[in-house]
């Protein structure tokens, strides 16, 4: 059974971006979500194996959705996504549970080589 991943980016051009990576290598899209309130909802809702966070978002940014996924499923995997290479952030999404970083603009062998470490 495929793998299952909830994509989270409040840019629509980037989450079609991942979704295509993950579906041409076999992933299935659990549901997508543009805020990190939605993806928050959208993770109780969907229980993927895997969540991909963007953490620059409005309303709520992709860390705070990480913790409060954590705090609910603490389980819960997570790869952090932004397209500033801002080592503080790096370290926050690590320490807040996430297990890989993957930075903007995605290289598709890059995001496929982070989820296969992460969820196989």
């Amino acid at each position: 059974m495929a793998k299952r991943v909830l994509v989270c980016d409040d840019a629509a051009f980037m989450r079609m971006m991942i979704k295509d990576i993950l579906t041409k290598n076999g992933y299935e899209v659990a549901g997508e979500a543009e805020n990190g309130a939605i993806a928050v909802a959208k993770y109780a809702e969907t229980k993927p194996d895997l969540v991909m966070l963007d953490i620059t978002m409005p309303e709520m940014d992709g860390i705070q959705a990480l913790k409060k996924i954590k705090e609910s499923d603490p389980g819960a995997v997570a790869i952090m996504c932004s397209a500033m290479g801002q080592q503080a952030m790096v370290i926050e999404s690590i320490q807040s549970g996430a297990k890989d970083f993957i930075v903007k603009p995605f290289q598709a062998d890059r995001v496929i080589e982070a989820i296969k470490k992460v969820i196989g």
